[in-house]
């Protein structure tokens, strides 16, 4: 299906312009146009994600209970918090990249504010869950000790939680104008620090958990300080003309469509959520989650890289929407779909014979190891699914579907992968592997149901809306002439 998908739409795309020659000429300049944001994109994400890992890697030292603790916290509440904020900033993806298609520049930047004003409000009523952590792990049936260090744990979150509002929406502002380049830097230099500081306060040190914590809260911080300066002193001066009282007008319209990014993406991030949550009330729950959170650690690795895609897709075809050709947009699709597929594949049988050597790095435990080499088959099919599921998201967040696909990810997710992982992992008493193959049916479906409607899209319908919602929400420049060429 997917090699035949990609062949449909490559001929739709291509049309008969031209020959052979022309198609490679298509292929070479949107491999451009699409690794000068997927590549930023993916080592911005891996350097991201590396924080974590070399967060939980400290933590793993300092003892199992801790580790299992602290893959609560970042699994079920980080990841909860995660999925409200990066999902309601994917409203600004969307409008960000079809205002720029449309040369209306400078209305990146109002959408910046707006989005900025949306996300804080969302960050404070989510601090209570992490006051709160502990209560409710106990309330879900965690262990005792795990629930209180959890409860330690999250509080030191509550700074870092604040930091998605300025990240997300930033990257998105960024990456809509291809300008993500700058968050690359700042990822690996935050990197750097963390290694060095996490060693000194834990290694050196000994100050245990506050002193990773001191670590991760800076390394959230500090890159979004290098992105708010590049933004404000001259780096973006086509979009960001300063801070605007137009920013406060409106907010409805992008609140209705940041809540739906929201819940879009949050189905999707809270699955392995569940998944956790699943596997600590089986036996042997403190290895069960360490062997898990290592292989989601994995898992997540290679997400990045598709989450880099993702991003690619969703700037190329909210760009190619906004700026009016339905063609371009059906052809950026297909070469992320294909570039993307093939990583994912060539990972795919890398991490297949692997198998559990690579949980070493993040354990000294041979129990928690032979744990994770039994859950690698597993592992390698969700390395293949990501690499095409993310991308066709992004392909739904560059055009403007975030509603639909809720209803998706609801139906795969949440009434077919969830039930199904229940009866194989507790009724046939597959423990944590059924769980996992339940969970998997379920992102196989909802990535051909996506195939699906991608190939069955009306791409010119898509320009159409796409003109109609950036032409609603615009608001005239006073030191540029309006899009009709007359000065305001």
């Amino acid at each position: 299906m997917e090699g035949e998908m990609s062949e449909k739409l490559l001929s739709k795309a291509v049309g008969t312009e031209g020959d052979v020659i022309g198609l490679k000429d298509k292929i070479w300049n949107e491999s451009k146009k699409l690794w000068v944001v997927a590549g930023p994109a993916i080592f911005t994400r891996f350097s991201t994600f590396g924080v974590n890992v070399i967060s939980q890697a400290f933590i793993g030292q300092i003892g199992s209970t801790e580790l299992a603790a602290y893959a609560l916290v970042f699994t079920v509440f980080i990841r909860f918090a995660n999925g409200i904020q990066l999902g309601m900033s994917s409203a600004l993806e969307t409008l960000c990249g079809q205002a720029y298609g449309a040369k209306q520049h400078h209305m990146l930047g109002i959408y910046l504010q707006r989005s900025w004003i949306i996300l804080i409000v969302g960050a404070i009523f989510l601090v209570p869950v992490f006051v709160f952590t502990a209560p409710i792990l106990k309330a879900l049936g965690q262990e005792e000790v795990i629930a209180q260090v959890a409860g330690t744990i999250a509080l030191w979150f509550i700074p870092a939680m604040f930091s998605f509002v300025v990240s997300f929406s930033c990257q998105m502002f960024l990456q809509a104008q291809s300008k993500n380049m700058i968050i690359g830097y700042l990822a690996a230099f935050t990197l750097a620090i963390h290694i060095f500081l996490s060693w000194l306060l834990t290694v050196k040190y000994k100050l245990g958990i506050p002193g990773v914590m001191v670590s991760t809260i800076l390394a959230y911080w500090i890159p979004n300080i290098g992105q708010l300066m590049f933004v404000m002193c001259g780096g973006c001066r086509e979009t960001w003309k300063g801070f605007s009282t137009l920013a406060f007008k409106d907010l409805w319209p992008l609140i209705k469509l940041s809540l739906s990014s929201g819940v879009m993406l949050c189905l999707e991030l809270w699955y392995n959520t569940v998944l956790v949550l699943l596997t600590a009330h089986m036996k042997n729950a403190e290895v069960e989650i360490d062997a898990l959170s290592i292989c989601l650690n994995i898992n997540g690795w290679e997400l990045m890289i598709s989450l880099g895609f993702l991003a690619a897709a969703s700037v190329r075809v909210s760009n190619e929407l906004g700026r009016g050709s339905a063609r371009a947009a059906k052809f950026s699709i297909v070469m992320t779909v294909i570039t993307s597929f093939a990583i994912g594949f060539v990972l795919f049988l890398l991490f297949l014979f692997l198998r559990g050597s690579l949980a070493y790095i993040f354990t000294t435990s041979r129990e928690v190891a032979q744990a994770v080499a039994g859950l690698s088959p597993l592992l390698a099919c969700s390395l293949l699914l990501n690499s095409v599921q993310p991308v066709l998201s992004g392909v739904a967040v560059g055009a403007g579907w975030q509603s639909i696909v809720a209803y998706v990810n609801i139906a795969c997710y949440y009434l077919l992968g969830i039930p199904i992982g229940v009866v194989l992992g507790y009724v046939f008493n597959m423990q944590v592997k059924g769980v996992w193959i339940g969970m998997l049916f379920g992102v196989f479906v909802q990535t051909v149901v996506l195939v699906i409607i991608t190939y069955r899209t009306d791409w010119d319908k898509q320009v159409s809306l796409a003109q109609k919602r950036t032409n609603k929400w615009f608001v005239a420049d006073v030191e540029e002439p309006n899009p009709n060429g007359q000065d305001v």
